[in-house]
């Protein structure tokens, strides 16, 4: 089930009407439960007995792991818990990935194996719940918060629908002392969550789907040598749609939580007004990138043992997030990549003396040319991400850089398309950069917010037979 649908539609408003019943709180929680492996068992219903094994495990292994004294057992409960998590994940996530590679390996050193290829199904929203329900149990050997009284609670964190499937990424604080006392929407936090529902699915049926997604398909599926402004609009396009695909669903979950009365953590900042890439990591999938920094980067050493240690850590975090984008070694160069941007922005800041995240709210001319240049740059790492072979990315590379010619492609319609969107988006962020959506709404008349309102209203009621299920879905 995806919120662009009016099946969830239905689906939402029947779980309003029964929030807002007059029911025990403890019936309340159990609806949420109930709802949310009903919307999980819409992509496919037997992986829901996954999604309930991971949570009973980590249920009573964190427990286990916050009252046991004895190091030795603490860290062999850790190491169950780490190997039931990431081993599932890896085996259907990466287990066809790794046989692949495995085959190709033993070809080249002359060892002819030639296995069936497996048939792995991926579990929807594999790699979020995988990575809430390992922050707990690390959590709870780090004694950094205190374990969950309630599995019904427990549950209801890892598996509550609006961020189940893509995101954000929540920590245990975050969201389990919710659940504790009973919570109803105010009329603010009703009205408030359905504006960023509106919004979040303007941004991704109207713009990604219907104005961005067919010319960044047309440029990646083409197989023929591009000219650089087709090359360009393309990768700008595919650029647009990631961010609006994105951002338009966490939107869309922070709303839908919000109008249940349940606060979630901000997953973007308008990422593309970024001043530097440090910048851009603190606005982009902001929950993921907190969450390799305390579960991957400190773990490595961080910024506490030198120089060496340092680079080395920042590097093998962003590789192994780009891994956990996709089983696909364009997405690690991806990763790799962003962590190459960051060495070299970190060692002239270094040599400058200059604090990482020094004047970067400042919106001042020196700084929007610092975040179109991180904009650019941000967009080449996009080719590796969207393409699915090094020859394709190499192929529109050299296309971009006007290093290859080819026949026209897109229309000048695509084209204009892409013009306006793109620069809109830009501008959008840098001069809101520093605020939040609901902060300028707050600041419109009642007018023209209801003009806003409504014209993303009738915009998405004539663009919803082009939405499509969002991009992140499959990571």
């Amino acid at each position: 089930m995806v919120f662009n649908s009016y099946t969830f539609v239905a689906f939402f408003i029947l779980i309003l009407f029964l929030h807002n019943l007059p029911i025990p709180w403890k019936t309340k929680k159990v609806n949420l439960l109930l709802a949310s492996y009903i919307f999980y068992a819409a992509w496919n219903p037997p992986f829901i007995l996954l999604l309930w094994l991971s949570t009973v495990i980590d249920f009573y292994v964190g427990r286990a792991l916050y009252t046991k004294e004895n190091p030795h057992k603490k860290k062999l409960l850790l190491v169950v818990s780490l190997i039931g998590n990431l081993g599932m994940l890896c085996f259907f996530k990466y287990g066809t990935f790794l046989l692949e590679n495995f085959v190709a390996l033993s070809h080249v050193v002359g060892f002819d194996f030639n296995p069936a290829k497996p048939n792995i199904i991926l579990p929807a929203g594999i790699s979020f719940y995988t990575f809430t329900t390992l922050c707990y149990t690390i959590d709870m050997y780090k004694k950094e918060s205190k374990p969950v009284k309630s599995l019904l609670d427990f549950s209801l964190f890892v598996t509550f629908f609006p961020h189940l499937v893509a995101g954000p990424i929540v920590r245990p604080p975050q969201l389990v002392p919710q659940f504790e006392s009973p919570r109803v929407a105010s009329r603010k936090q009703m009205m408030d969550g359905l504006l960023l529902l509106t919004l979040g699915l303007f941004m991704k049926v109207v713009l990604a789907d219907s104005m961005l997604s067919d010319t960044a398909d047309s440029v990646f599926d083409s197989h023929d040598k591009l000219p650089m402004l087709d090359a360009w609009i393309g990768v700008l396009a595919f650029s647009g749609q990631i961010f609006l695909d994105f951002a338009g669903y966490s939107t869309c979950a922070i709303g839908v939580a919000l109008c249940l009365g349940f606060v979630l953590p901000q997953n973007f900042n308008y990422p593309y007004a970024a001043i530097g890439f440090t910048d851009f990591w603190r606005r982009w999938h902001i929950t993921l990138s907190s969450w390799l920094r305390d579960y991957l980067y400190i773990p490595l050493g961080g910024s506490r043992n030198g120089k060496a240690k340092m680079y080395f850590a920042l590097m093998m975090t962003m590789l192994l997030g780009g891994l956990w984008h996709g089983a696909n070694w364009t997405f690690v160069a991806w990763g790799g990549l962003h962590g190459l941007y960051l060495w070299v922005e970190k060692f002239f800041k270094d040599r400058r003396g200059v604090k990482p995240e020094s004047n970067t709210t400042a919106n001042t001319l020196t700084n929007f040319c610092y975040a179109m240049l991180t904009f650019m740059l941000v967009n080449i790492t996009w080719v590796f991400f969207r393409s699915e072979t090094f020859a394709g990315s190499w192929a529109l590379l050299q296309s971009m850089f006007g290093m290859a010619d080819g026949k026209p492609l897109l229309t000048t319609l695509a084209i204009l398309k892409v013009a306006i969107i793109i620069p809109f988006i830009v501008l959008f962020h840098w001069f809101l950069r520093n605020t939040k959506v609901l902060d300028v709404a707050y600041k419109l008349s009642w007018v023209w917010l209801s003009i806003a309102w409504s014209g993303m209203l009738l915009l998405l009621i004539w663009a919803q037979e082009s939405g499509s299920s969002f991009i992140y879905f499959q990571f």
